[in-house]
């Protein structure tokens, strides 16, 4: 991404610190990136602190400035508090969370093991409170002025058969950015998520696209998937300070995905007993390849 691809004044997001969760790979890794170029200072977390700690080296190799990568587990309210410890005392407060932090398979529900839901779930709703509320005492008993981006999906106004505990989790998060939006709006902290449509990614294509071949949505009404920096360029005028009043709000962006076919997995229904076959043993053969990143 090259500054051509924001529309947006260099340095508009000078003075500001932003923590992207999930951020080392995929959209959290495009927007930190924006947020880089534009001037703010950028932390990433995530589980993999190699492949953070990898992508602030290589993101400052290519724009300057300072982004941090931190090992962090969303789900463990203890890790969190610490990463935050550090990151106030050693850099200062944080102006801006985003988070990104997610998971996500397809599957029947009849299916699930609890420990596979709670493998999202835990993730997607319950890290996403963990560090709001964590970041939002501090900012509440610091008196600062703040803002909350979290990455949704349209299957909060519609759910989606096929990925539920997807579905039930953001749905979770959607309802916090609105309650929040209320609840914390007077003491100048503002709360949005972005839905997007199918950006596609390999981590995400892997297990929401286990059959394989090109992941793509052919009935979107502008016939494409949607491109990075659209989503960049959404996210940075959420987290900046043109959009001082904009709060509260889930901004869609997929191409009319959601108006056109209800933009979730409705269309699994026509799976056979193979098909769901093939995938679990696709959706496992990631996830064991994921888990041995995470021991190397």
């Amino acid at each position: 991404m090259t500054l051509d691809d924001l529309m947006y004044r260099p340095g508009l997001l000078q003075g500001q610190r932003i923590l992207v969760t999930g951020g080392g790979t995929g959209l959290g890794r495009v927007m930190a990136e924006a947020f880089l170029m534009l001037g703010a200072e950028v932390h990433l977390c995530g589980r993999r602190g190699c492949v953070v700690e990898q992508t602030a080296q290589e993101l400052m190799q290519q724009h300057g400035g300072l982004a941090v990568g931190h090992a962090c587990d969303v789900r463990q309210p203890d890790a969190i508090e610490h990463m935050l410890d550090g990151i106030w005392s050693r850099h200062g407060a944080l102006t801006g969370l985003v988070n990104n932090a997610a998971g996500n398979f397809v599957s029947r529900t009849e299916d699930l093991s609890m420990r596979g839901f709670d493998a999202i779930a835990n993730i997607v709703m319950r890290g996403s409170f963990n560090m709001v509320l964590d970041c939002g005492r501090r900012w509440l008993a610091e008196g600062r002025r703040a803002s909350v981006l979290s990455i949704l999906t349209t299957w909060v106004w519609n759910g989606s058969a096929f990925t539920v505990p997807s579905a039930m989790a953001k749905s979770g998060v959607h309802a916090m950015t609105q309650s929040l939006a209320v609840e914390w709006g007077n003491r100048g902290i503002r709360f949005n998520a972005i839905a997007p449509g199918l950006f596609p990614t390999e981590g995400m294509s892997a297990r929401l696209n286990p059959q394989g071949g090109e992941h793509v949505r052919k009935d979107n009404p502008m016939g494409r998937n949607g491109r990075m920096p659209e989503l960049a360029n959404l996210a940075v005028f959420l987290m900046s300070a043109q959009a001082e009043y904009l709060t509260g709000q889930t901004i869609a962006i997929d191409g009319g995905q959601y108006q056109a076919t209800g933009g979730n997995f409705a269309a699994l229904s026509s799976w056979t007993d193979q098909d769901w076959a093939h995938a679990r043993d696709a959706i496992e053969s990631r996830n064991a390849a994921d888990r041995q990143l995470r021991t190397t």
